[in-house]
């Protein structure tokens, strides 16, 4: 077997975000059918009892989880069945529910139809997923005496399978993405509490990874950084366009640029290409406030890094805000932290 192949099933266990699984409550329980004989009564007494509920299905948001490995393997979601009824009027006991634990975030999606359940954005939110069966009723309840009612036996409803398409996207104010080894990772690292790894090589983010920013303790926000991008990643090129889900809710997007080749012409194709990747995945950029990070100012001279951004500007014609720093200094950093809590800020009291 191909070793890329091997290393990139390696890579999908390790960050798990949509799995699709197969749910159902457990079956409801039977009515009992049984008389109850006394010497002094000339007909038996009906004392039959009723059955168990069937279990339920239900999802909680458990903060502590970040994505949806436990559920890479356990396809099947099933609850316990309830108990029969017994005689002298004895209820069956109800099926064991079943909770599903899974991140903040999670959108479930019903598999056959496409429609979207809900949407998981609260701690410790808990949904039912699937009702279990009814019980069956057992013929105490039955008033009068008639062969054709006391001797049908009430079985328990049976509660239906469904599939869902659990999806799980990171709720953060803010998305970084670039090309591979721009110098996202270090970045976010210094500003945040995520310790991502920081190499020279390509896709050095193999997973996406979520973190805090706290300024004071009145202002803070929070980061994704995703794997890189690269040509051709909305056709599987790299590592594709799977983590590109992770920005679909972030108020603002950081496109960080190296400028390190210090040529217009090369960190224009670089953005270019960037662009051209979001638009073909559901048109990101449309309905997204995205700014310009221009990194590694730390190489070069400061007037001629401030000649060559100048140029990508006016040949881009780049309305929204652009940046220069140095993530390795944290030169540039502060300024563009506060101008984001400050844009955040200002979209939530507009909303």
């Amino acid at each position: 077997m191909n070793f890329l192949y091997i290393f990139m099933e390696y890579l999908k266990m390790k960050f798990v975000d949509e799995v699709v699984i197969c749910a159902s409550g457990g079956t409801g329980g039977n009515g009992c059918i049984s008389f109850k004989h006394n010497k002094n009564m000339s007909y038996p007494i009906p004392d039959g009892g009723d059955g168990g509920d069937g279990g339920n299905v239900w999802l909680l948001a458990d903060r502590n989880l970040s994505n949806l490995i436990d559920y890479k393997f356990k396809k099947y979601i099933i609850a316990s069945n309830g108990k029969n009824g017994g005689s002298n009027g004895r209820s069956g006991k109800n099926g064991r529910d079943i909770i599903i634990k899974v991140p903040i975030g999670t959108l479930i999606i019903d598999y056959d139809t496409g429609a979207t359940i809900i949407d998981i954005i609260n701690c410790n939110q808990k949904i039912l997923l699937v009702k279990g069966g009814k019980k069956g009723l057992g013929n105490i309840h039955c008033k009068l005496f008639s062969n054709s009612f006391l001797n049908n036996k009430n079985n328990g409803s049976i509660s239906k399978k469904h599939f869902f398409l659990f999806r799980f996207i990171f709720l953060a104010n803010v998305g970084m993405l670039g090309m591979p080894n721009v110098g996202k990772s270090t970045f976010v690292t210094k500003i945040s509490n995520v310790k991502s790894k920081i190499g020279l090589y390509p896709f050095t983010t193999i997973r996406p990874h979520l973190g805090v920013v706290r300024l004071n303790k009145e202002n803070c926000f929070t980061i994704a950084d995703i794997p890189g991008l690269i040509e051709g990643a909305s056709k599987g090129v790299g590592m594709g366009v799977d983590f590109l889900k992770h920005l679909e809710r972030c108020d603002i997007l950081l496109h960080m640029i190296s400028l390190s080749s210090m040529k217009v012409k090369n960190i224009i194709n670089d953005i270019n290409i960037i662009i051209y990747e979001l638009t073909k995945y559901k048109n990101l950029l449309s309905n997204k406030t995205c700014w310009l990070l221009f990194n590694k100012m730390d190489l070069f001279n400061l007037n001629e890094i401030k000649d060559i951004v100048n140029a990508v500007i006016k040949k881009l014609c780049w309305k929204s805000n652009y940046y220069i720093i140095s993530a390795i200094n944290n030169t540039g950093i502060k300024n563009l932290c506060w101008d984001i809590v400050n844009f955040i800020n200002k979209n939530i009291s507009k909303m």
